[in-house]
């Protein structure tokens, strides 16, 4: 879907941002792979009709359609589509593992256990929103807010307020890992920022 290949863009060249301006050694290239990639399959658990923005120009029943192509062909599982599909297109196992590490669910664990690449891919994808990039601290109170309101709430969403509060104190602290050891600050991840390396990722080599 046009809206989700944006998120993708978006995510990836905020992770080529924050790699292009690394002062240590980083996985560039997977990093970016892995953000190109990540949400594959999340046409899965898109509930269309919510969001009837994103589903133009083709319109509704045409993405219906895909959808239901995706659950004969992957299942019903968005991260297992994602994976097989990042399979089907030849992405490395390293890559993979980058995409997987993608998931607000673990936020906790990713700050314990992820490598700078899983943490750059994380954190990247916590800088964008449906509509472009934001801060990190409003995307995931906004999707938090979104969940909750259109009764799609996960579970880790719904079931106390506590966890949601461990969740995005792990948040900063990745926030904080990953910024540290680069030339820019929050608030040079911006829209005007990421424009130019968007244009430059719709020819990304996948190989």
């Amino acid at each position: 879907m046009p809206g989700l290949q944006m998120h993708q863009l978006r995510v990836a060249a905020v992770g080529k941002l924050i790699c292009d301006n690394f002062k240590k050694p980083v996985n560039a290239q997977d990093v970016i792979l892995a953000c190109l990639f990540h949400d594959m399959g999340n046409i899965l658990k898109f509930e269309l009709a919510m969001f009837p923005e994103f589903t133009e120009p083709q319109g509704l029943a045409y993405w219906e359609s895909v959808k239901t192509e995706y659950e004969k062909k992957y299942g019903t599982n968005q991260h297992v589509a994602t994976e097989k599909i990042a399979r089907e297109i030849g992405l490395s196992e390293g890559v993979i593992t980058y995409m997987k590490a993608v998931d607000f669910t673990r936020l906790d664990e990713t700050l314990k256990e992820g490598t700078t690449e899983t943490l750059i891919c994380e954190y990247a994808d916590m800088r964008v929103a449906p509509h472009g990039i934001v801060g990190m601290e409003q995307r995931l109170r906004d999707g938090h807010d979104r969940y909750l309101s259109n009764g799609t709430a996960k579970e880790w969403m719904a079931d106390s307020s506590e966890r949601f509060e461990t969740l995005l104190d792990a948040a900063r602290g990745i926030e904080q890992i990953v910024l540290r050891d680069t030339h820019i600050a929050p608030e040079d991840i911006n829209d005007a920022a990421v424009a130019p390396l968007i244009e430059e990722l719709w020819d990304y080599p996948v190989a």
